[in-house]
């Protein structure tokens, strides 16, 4: 009798990123690494050109970034690179100040993971150059507020963590500190993985406040959000 093979399955096709999130990731990935600096046109042909591909994932791709706060869209200069200034750290930051240290509270009280916390903070050890160490930054925040039990907030910084990354690549083109930072969040994920879910928030808040206000003092002129911590 005769043995029928047992046909070789199909492989399921891996899915494909589309070309506007392709275009969008690298796009911001330039940003994100100072590759494109605030103020830098971003041209609709001569990205499709870059990539390979037509203006219209390019187009695209801008609108979702201008959405983000990273662009500026504009009818007369076309777009460019969002500049950052004071005024912009010091909304960005306010942000922060008020929502990430809460969110890295309610994570440590209810016992959440910090692994990839940690992991982040190997990586960013361990980065050879300023693109890799910045990604590395900030997944290590993210990884803070990311398990705080409570989508919303999470989503609410997730939707500032582009801009607040932006500001910190102009900051360290200007004054690297990425030693200070680093030892301020060893700090932070020691006390975090003690359990010292208060000492953790008010470490993290202090790791905020002075990153801004070493890197734009003027930022810094309304010191009502850090005043309410203490």
């Amino acid at each position: 009798m005769t043995s029928v093979p047992t046909p070789t399955p199909t492989p399921t096709p891996i899915p494909i990123p589309s070309r506007t999130q392709f275009v969008l990731d690298a796009i911001k990935h330039r940003i994100l690494t100072g590759q494109l600096p605030p103020g830098q046109a971003l041209v609709e042909t001569e990205l499709a050109a870059q990539f390979g591909v037509s203006k219209t994932p390019v187009r695209e791709a801008l609108k979702t970034l201008a959405g983000t706060g990273l662009v500026v869209m504009s009818q007369y200069k076309g777009v460019t690179v969002r500049r950052v200034d004071a005024d912009m750290a010091r909304e960005v930051y306010d942000v922060r100040l008020l929502l990430e240290p809460e969110a890295l509270r309610r994570a440590v009280r209810r016992g959440a993971s910090l692994d990839a916390a940690l992991d982040a903070l190997t990586r960013a050890d361990a980065a050879t150059d300023t693109a890799e160490r910045s990604l590395a930054n900030r997944e290590f925040h993210r990884a803070l507020y990311l398990p705080c039990g409570n989508p919303l907030l999470g989503r609410m910084l997730d939707e500032v963590r582009d801009q607040a990354a932006l500001v910190s690549t102009v900051a360290w083109a200007a004054e690297p500190s990425w030693e200070r930072e680093a030892d301020e969040h060893r700090e932070i994920l020691r006390l975090a993985l003690e359990g010292d879910a208060d000492g953790a928030a008010e470490a993290l808040h202090a790791h905020i406040a002075s990153f801004v206000r070493r890197a734009f003092p003027r930022a810094s002129d309304e010191p009502r959000a850090e005043e309410g911590h203490r």
